[in-house]
C-alpha cells in the first residue's frame, strides 16, 4: 500500500491515511481505499473499522493539482461518480466504520467522514466544504449528506461561505457524535470500537442495512444530479480561475462565466 496502513487488534482495524502534507484525496487514494475495504470486508477477524489521518490532518480535501489534468465536464462527472460510489459503499459497509477527525476534514475529507457510520472529532478540528471558494462545488455527495446531518439552513451557510466550523460546534450540530481534546481523541474512539466489536456481527449488519432506508427518497437522484453539475461547474471560467488562484495563492476574481 502506498497511501494506507492497516493495523488489526482486538477485532478492530485501524486504517491510517498517509499522504503528506494534507492527506489529499487523489484518484489513487480512492482506488487504494477501495482495495483496503475489500480486504477488511472479507476478514473474519475484523468487526469494526477506524479511519484516521496520519500527520497534521484527517484530510484537507481533494487533490486540487489533479483537477488541472481533467479537460472535460464528463471527466469531472466521472470523478464525482467514482467518489460517490466509494463513499456510498462506506455508508453501507457491513461492518461499522468510525471516522476519527483531527486537524481538518475539509472538502472531500469531510465528505469521506460523513459517509462513515460514526464520527469523533477533536474539539479544535476544522470541518467544512470550502469548494465554492474555488468556484466549484462538492462532488462526493457532500451536498446531500451535509443537509441530512446539520439541516438545510446550516448546510447552506457552510457551503455558501466556505467557512469551516470547529469539532466542538460540529458535535453540537450533530455533524459528529462527540468532540474531545486531541490528546484523548483516538483513545475514546477506540474504546467505542471495542464496545461495538463485542456485539453480534449479524445484528450489527442488519442495523447497517436498515439505516440505509433512512437516507430519504431523493438521495439517489440528488447524488446523480450533483455529479452532473460537478462536471458542468468544473469547466466554467470561474472554476478555472478559482483553481488557478488557489494554486497561485491569490484571491480569485469570479466573473459568473
Amino acid at each position: 500500500m502506498e497511501f494506507f496502513t492497516v493495523e488489526i487488534d482486538q477485532k478492530i482495524a485501524t486504517i491510517k491515511l498517509n499522504r503528506p502534507p494534507a492527506n489529499a484525496l487523489a484518484r489513487g487514494v480512492l482506488d487504494e481505499l477501495s482495495v483496503v475495504l475489500d480486504d477488511l470486508e472479507s476478514n473474519g477477524d475484523v468487526r469494526v473499522l477506524l479511519i484516521r489521518g496520519e500527520g497534521r490532518f484527517f484530510s484537507a480535501g481533494a487533490d486540487i493539482k489533479e483537477f488541472t489534468e481533467i479537460q472535460s465536464d464528463q471527466g469531472f462527472t466521472e470523478l464525482a461518480q467514482r467518489g460517490q460510489k466509494l463513499f456510498d459503499r462506506i455508508e453501507s459497509f457491513p461492518k461499522p466504520i468510525i471516522a476519527v477527525i483531527h486537524g481538518a476534514a475539509l472538502g472531500g475529507g469531510l465528505e469521506l467522514a460523513m459517509s462513515c457510520h460514526i464520527r469523533f472529532a477533536s474539539e479544535t478540528a476544522k470541518l467544512g466544504l470550502p469548494e465554492l471558494q474555488l468556484g466549484i462545488i462538492p462532488g462526493f455527495a457532500g451536498t446531500q449528506r451535509l443537509p441530512r446531518l446539520v439541516g438545510a439552513p446550516k448546510a447552506a451557510e457552510m457551503m455558501f461561505t466556505s467557512e469551516p466550523i470547529t469539532g466542538k460546534e460540529a458535535a453540537s450540530l450533530g455533524l459528529v457524535n462527540h468532540a474531545f481534546s486531541e490528546e484523548i481523541l483516538f483513545e475514546e474512539a477506540y474504546n467505542l470500537a471495542k464496545k461495538i466489536a463485542a456485539k453480534g456481527p449479524i445484528a450489527i449488519n442488519a442495523v447497517i442495512e436498515l439505516l440505509q432506508y433512512a437516507k430519504g427518497s431523493l438521495h439517489e437522484q440528488g447524488v446523480e444530479k450533483e455529479a452532473s453539475l460537478f462536471g458542468k461547474v468544473f469547466v466554467s471560467e470561474d472554476a478555472k480561475e478559482g483553481i488557478s488562484a488557489f494554486l497561485e495563492k491569490r484571491t480569485p476574481e469570479f466573473k459568473g462565466k
